[in-house]
């Protein structure tokens, strides 16, 4: 039997917004905002570092933080701007809009824009609610039970509170990723020129749960 890609993959499941690795891990994934730390001045450069040391030092469990750059696909952007430039009737605002999508395509041709957006990844193991030594009666993870998978959630998205309140320290906000928005980053991970044009395709049903988490 020929292998799969999913075999390749060291997650077997997205549920609930949750990623459930082979392992037995579970990571839950926060989209974070971004500030121009350049621009602020030194006091409040000290006050962000101080606030952002206190909130390391707060954490008693690894976090990852992870950026991702991808080349800003502007194509959309410009021929809406054409549209706009078609129907506008005010003779000086159609020269301002064609001035301005003359603008950002000279900008783009001098070289590729990146987007950066920055994720915190947060984890936690099925061990820490059964033990090590009963983990290894559980494989492969699909067979943990309902109670002990919820029980598991509901401590992982009390971590997400947690880091979204210390970055919220920082000036910075975070939200949390659901189902189909962590499939598209995982999907753009593996397929990064398909992504960057916005392609993205039908995802197999039986890798997700599309089940969104209780609000």
């Amino acid at each position: 039997m020929n292998p799969t890609t999913q075999d390749f993959l060291n997650f077997e499941q997205i549920r609930d917004g949750i990623i459930i690795l082979k392992n037995k891990g579970l990571r839950a994934v926060l989209m974070v905002s971004s500030l121009n730390f350049a621009l602020k001045s030194t006091e409040e450069q000290n006050a962000i570092l101080y606030q952002f040391q206190n909130f390391l030092n707060s954490l008693d469990f690894s976090c990852q933080i992870s950026i991702q750059s991808r080349r800003l696909n502007i194509t959309g952007y410009l021929d809406m701007l054409s549209e706009i430039e078609k129907k506008e009737q005010n003779e000086l605002l159609r020269i301002q809009i064609s001035e301005y999508k003359k603008f950002v395509g000279q900008t783009m041709n001098q070289g590729d824009v990146m987007q950066k957006v920055f994720y915190v990844v947060v984890p936690f193991t099925i061990s820490e609610i059964i033990g090590n030594e009963n983990v290894k009666r559980y494989s492969p993870i699909s067979t943990i039970t309902e109670e002990i998978f919820q029980r598991a959630k509901t401590q992982l998205f009390q971590r997400l509170e947690f880091v979204a309140l210390g970055l919220r320290s920082c000036g910075l906000q975070a939200v949390p990723l659901n189902t189909l928005e962590v499939i598209e980053l995982l999907w753009g991970v593996y397929h990064q020129s398909e992504a960057e044009r916005g392609y993205y395709p039908d995802i197999p049903s039986e890798l997700i749960d599309f089940q969104r988490p209780q609000e």
